[in-house]
């Protein structure tokens, strides 16, 4: 049995910004329309964050049983260490996957019902990222599916449940949050194209090819204060997501000079660190 401490630990807390930074951006919108509903915030919040947890559970399960967490260097696998079995992490997964449908029924039950669709969806995609028999995350989708969902999906949708509205500021401040959150997946997978090319995981990564994947990951960190920029002429105080430009150096370098192996997991959590002050600073910019 897997103390508790590896339970957190497997359920990758460096990834976790993914979930929370879209929903305050999102929320973020909602303010600066003058139409925050906190309580639905929060739910929202809610309902991203253990859909993360249960991605990165079913994750665990699908890769643990296949075999290709055997030999991956990074963070703890719970299934491919063999400290929990298949069957306790697969509960897991479907335990979270289910608080987000609870709570997103509530959601669509104030709003409109045809968000149980889209919440439908993101679960399905979530399950077949690593599950199933033809998962898509081994067919170089993964990074597409991040950024429809941790992008658009989560800020977009955010912004609709309160402001019952789809404000073109929604759509624009979802796209330098679906990239960063990219950021942390190509990291990721960067890191695993060794063991994943001789597991038959076909990332993006190993698509690319290690120096394109490389370029890939330093334009997730560059773009997003491209539409800072872009976005500044109606909206000038969006700009202060800049100042969060900094944390982007570190890990960028990082990738950009070579590192392999064990060197780019500190990657992982420099653009947890990126994500969550690009997040707070353009929350606060599109509030005021």
């Amino acid at each position: 049995m897997a103390t508790l401490s590896q339970w957190v630990a497997g359920s990758r807390p460096r990834t976790l910004p993914a979930s929370l930074v879209p929903v305050a951006v999102g929320t973020g919108v909602a303010i600066g329309e003058g139409q925050a509903v906190w309580w639905r915030a929060v739910l929202a919040g809610f309902v991203a964050l253990v859909l993360q947890i249960g991605v990165n559970y079913s994750n665990d399960y699908s890769d643990g049983i296949r075999g290709t967490d055997e030999d991956r260097v990074g963070p703890l696998r719970l299934v491919g260490s063999g400290v929990a079995k298949p069957k306790q992490v697969l509960a897991a997964a479907l335990g979270c996957f289910l608080a987000a449908a609870v709570a997103g029924l509530v959601l669509a039950a104030v709003t409109t019902w045809w968000l149980i669709l889209v919440g439908a969806v993101a679960i399905l995609a979530a399950w077949f990222y690593t599950g199933g028999k033809t998962p898509y995350g081994y067919r170089a989708l993964g990074e597409v599916s991040v950024f429809v969902f941790f992008g658009l999906v989560a800020v977009v949708g955010t912004v609709y449940v309160q402001v019952e509205g789809l404000p073109w500021e929604a759509w624009a401040a979802a796209v330098p949050v679906g990239l960063l959150a990219c950021g942390m997946l190509v990291a990721n997978n960067l890191r695993d194209i060794p063991t994943d090319e001789v597991s038959g995981k076909r990332t993006l990564a190993v698509v690319l090819g290690d120096r394109n994947t490389r370029v890939l990951y330093a334009a997730c960190t560059a773009l997003p204060y491209t539409i800072v920029l872009a976005m500044a002429a109606p909206h000038p105080w969006v700009l202060l997501a800049l100042l969060s430009a900094p944390l982007s150096v570190p890990p960028t370098q990082t990738v950009l000079r070579g590192a392999t192996g064990p060197a780019l997991i500190p990657v992982l959590g420099g653009t947890g660190r990126l994500q969550l002050a690009y997040g707070a600073l353009l929350t606060l910019g599109l509030a005021l």
